[in-house]
Order: structure tokens, then sequence, then C-alpha cells
């Protein structure tokens, strides 16, 4: 059997997984990112954590087909450069090929959302889909479509970027220099800042304790909304409805067969998928609806690992029938 490596770099943690080809993790193990010490420091550590788990596994090392990793920022999957990745301070690093000459095997590269809808798309909630469009929701919302088992990137390797789409009625300014952002609202960081302006306005609430105790989060609100806090309803429900105008787009444009919700935030669950649902009854025309279902994301923190994973082994294989069909 061949194994490939699945790592999802993120700016505190780096996770890095160790995954068969049916796309099982055989074991996983994670370490601080440290990427302040400079971009060698995190290959090499990326490096370090495949001989760990080869080494833990006791697993022959020659079955290792291909590492692949999801990071965060702007990606160019085709040169495997990290283009810009804000949270790393990392500008065109070929990830890749440096990568590549410490492990020796081939490496791929990718956006770290895109990785985790990939994963959903080949091993969880989409799986046997012919189209995937997932989404994620935590301290931002992106997006990702995955089409017969292949990603789809737009020109520039620019699509997905739902969290940007501009939203009616919504004034909140966004730091990519727009306002109203549909990720001003869904998101965790969206959700909380829901709450906070709704209180600082005068709203009663069980979450102003939490609030003045400066510890308010997504989940308090979710947590306030099973004990029936009439603000923690609105705002779920608010939230819930935004979400299902930005899909109304992306329904519409893409046609999928299953929608897959990710990240902290698709924990709310049916608490905020509801809304989704009924503004989409509302807004989609049935035709496409009747064939669309929309699935909470199963792969949890494996997402991005096993995404990864499946990736690398795209790619390589693809490289090999390349390879063969030009030596015949």
């Amino acid at each position: 059997m061949q194994y490939m490596i699945g790592i999802d770099l993120g700016g505190t943690n780096i996770v890095c997984g160790l995954v068969s080809e049916r796309y099982e993790m055989v074991d996983k193990v994670k370490r601080p990112t440290e990427a302040a010490l400079g971009v060698d420091h995190v290959l090499d550590k990326m490096a370090d954590m495949i001989d760990e788990l080869f080494a833990k596994t006791g697993l022959d090392r020659s079955h290792l087909l291909a590492v692949g990793a999801g990071i965060p920022g702007f990606i160019d999957p085709e040169r495997g450069v990290s283009i810009f990745a804000s949270n790393l301070k990392w500008h065109d690093v070929d990830v890749a090929g440096r990568l590549s000459v410490k492990v020796g095997v081939p490496v791929f590269i990718d956006n770290d959302v895109r990785m985790y809808v990939y994963g959903e798309a080949m091993s969880g909630a989409g799986r046997g889909a012919g189209v995937v469009h997932g989404v994620t929701i935590g301290t931002g919302l992106a997006a990702a479509t995955v089409v017969n088992g292949e990603l789809y990137y737009g020109s520039g390797f620019m699509a997905g970027e739902l969290g940007h789409v501009a939203i009616d009625g919504e004034t909140t300014p966004c730091g990519c220099g727009l306002t109203g952002c549909l990720e001003s609202v869904v998101s965790a960081t969206g959700i909380v800042r829901q709450a906070k302006q709704a209180l600082e306005a005068g709203r009663d609430s069980i979450l102003r304790e939490s609030y003045e105790r400066g510890e308010l989060s997504a989940a308090h609100v979710s947590q306030a909304y099973d004990e029936g806090d009439a603000l923690a309803v609105d705002i779920l429900t608010y939230t819930g409805q935004v979400l299902g105008k930005g899909l109304a787009y992306s329904i519409s444009l893409l046609s999928p067969d299953v929608i897959v919700i990710g990240g902290g935030g698709a924990l709310a669950g049916e608490r905020l998928f509801s809304s989704v649902r009924d503004t989409l009854q509302r807004s989609v025309y049935h035709g496409y609806l009747e064939r669309l279902t929309i699935r909470q994301g199963e792969l949890i923190d494996d997402g991005g690992v096993i995404g990864s994973a499946a990736f690398a082994k795209n790619r390589a294989e693809k490289l090999r029938h390349a390879a063969a069909g030009g030596a015949m």
C-alpha cells in the first residue's frame, strides 16, 4: 500500500498526518508553527514531523508517494509557491521545491480552504458527488468547488472568495477594502460582532455576562440559542439568512450536487442551517434545490490533512501517467 503525507499549516500550529491511499488517517502529530523563526525553520519542522510519523508507525518510508500541504493565503498550486500568506509573513516562497528537497518525494501545495473542501469531497460529506461546493466558516469565510474530483480555480487561482461578496444592507467595513462583505456577518468574528453591537445598544440577553467578562464567543451565542435567548436566536437566524443569500449565487452559477459547510462556525448546525434553507427556498429556482443536499462537514479537524494528502495523490499520479505517456 502507498501512503501520503498531508499537512495543514496554520499561523499557530502545524498538523501533519500519514494517510493511506484509501484516505484513512493512520496517525498524526501537531506542533507549533513558530513562523517568526523563518521559512527554513518551518520547512525543517515539517520534515521532522514526517520522520516522526514513520518512526511512530513503523511503516516503510519507501511507500511514501507524495506530500501535500494546505497553506493559508494566496497560492500558485502549479508552481508550488506561496505567493502571500499574511499570518506567516511569507512572500513568494517556493514551498513545494524547498520541502521536496528535504523529504525526497514530490510535494504539492494549495490553499488551506481548498484542501479542506477537497478532503470533504473525496472522503467526507461530499464523497461520491459530482460537484461539491464547500464553505468554511471560521475567523472569516471562504469557499471552494470540486468538479468530478478536480478543484475549480478560475483565472489566477482566485475562485472561491465567497466571503467578499457584498451583501445589500450591510455597512461593516471589511479588511479587503470593501463594505458589507458576507464574512463580516457569516464568521465567528461576525457573530460576535453582532452580539456586541446589540448588547452595547441595550439589548437584554444572557450573553451580557460573557460580554462583560470579555469572554464572548460564537460558541456562547449557540449555547444561548439553545436556552431560548431572543438575541442569540435573532443573530443566528440572521446569519443563516445572509449565508443563504450568498449561497444562492453559488448554486445558480455552479449547480452543485452537495454543499458542505465546515469550519468552527458550522458546529452551530441546524441553529444556522434552518434559516439557510428557508432563504434558499425563497431565493433559488426549485430545479436547483431538487437535486441539492446541504451537509455539515464530517472531517472536522482532519479535513485539511486528508484533503492535502488526497491532492498530493492526485497530482503525483497525473505526473506519473504523463511521464509514462511521454516515454512511449
